[in-house]
């Protein structure tokens, strides 16, 4: 990893939204994952929907940026690599997390990836975060487990740990891709295919261990179209689309105000099981939803003035 790279100029206010909508979208298609995945995934076949997750997609992007990637540097690819080994290391802990605890659990514990990301970028450049930001952080949170309240907020498990694992190794991922020097200069589409396949190639590993469970093949085998179609979502939409969103906008603003962002993940998911689970929140339930809105609203403002000064 490099020394810290210089700060990113952000575009003008009334043009940040090009970038923040975006960066919603990939906190709204994360929202839905949560019952896609549940839908598909058991303790047995984690590694193995990965793999597929992952490999459906890898061939499209290899073919779609051939050249490209030929023209990637031998920094740029250690770089995207070590991108890669993390993203593996966040999917391994949500995917295991959410299967050994509740929705409800999972989506409040990953939330403090709002809370983690400043203070980690603050530690590292050695500032003191916005007191703004952090309230409006905060904020968020407390939304989100007035919001979970709705589901009943279960007693810790392994998977509340695995979850909470997990929101530091998002932090990481995000700090990693504001701070690898060598990636700054590369294009999105190959760096995230760098990404993507690193990560697929840790899961193939794991897959042909011993005790890991089924093997892709036999689960592919197993998959009718109800499967394949949130598969589908989950490769296409959660993965693709999501990860170059990411790596396209934290290096056109901040790793604090893509992480805010993407904490609204939580209101997403209530509301995919609001529509299509069947879930009710109740008074208190929409109440957080609303002071994650206003959270949201209130540390974009507080970003910009930060970044404006």
């Amino acid at each position: 990893m490099s020394s810290i790279a210089a700060p990113v100029p952000l575009p003008a206010p009334r043009r940040a939204w090009l970038t923040d909508l975006p960066v919603l979208l990939v906190a709204v298609v994360w929202g839905a994952s949560y019952l896609a995945a549940k839908g598909i995934t058991a303790t047995h076949t984690v590694v193995a929907v990965l793999v597929l997750r992952f490999a459906v997609v890898l061939p499209v992007l290899v073919a779609a940026g051939w050249r490209r990637l030929r023209a990637l540097s031998a920094a740029q690819w250690r770089g995207a690599a070590v991108l890669g080994l993390i993203l593996a290391g966040i999917f391994l802990l949500e995917t295991y997390g959410v299967v050994h605890t509740s929705a409800t659990n999972a989506g409040l514990i990953i939330s403090l990836t709002m809370i983690l990301t400043p203070l980690a970028e603050a530690a590292v450049t050695r500032t003191r975060p916005p007191r703004a930001f952090l309230a409006a952080a905060a904020l968020s949170v407390a939304g989100v487990v007035l919001l979970t309240q709705g589901g009943g907020f279960t007693a810790p498990s392994a998977g509340d740990l695995l979850m909470l694992l997990a929101a530091v190794a998002r932090t990481v991922h995000v700090l990693a891709m504001s701070r690898i020097k060598a990636v700054q200069s590369a294009d999105s589409l190959s760096l995230t295919t760098v990404q993507l396949g690193g990560a697929v190639a840790v899961f193939a590993l794991l897959a042909a261990l011993p005790g890991t469970g089924d093997s892709p093949w036999k689960v592919a085998l197993g998959f009718g179209p109800r499967e394949w179609a949130g598969l589908l979502f989950l490769s296409v939409f959660c993965t693709l689309f999501a990860f170059f969103v990411q790596m396209w906008a934290v290096r056109r603003t901040s790793p604090s105000r893509v992480s805010l962002l993407l904490g609204t993940e939580p209101l997403w998911a209530a509301a995919a099981g609001i529509a299509l689970a069947g879930d009710r929140p109740g008074a208190i339930g929409l109440a957080g939803a609303a002071l994650v809105l206003a959270g949201t609203a209130w540390g974009r403002r507080a970003a910009e003035r930060e970044d404006a000064a």
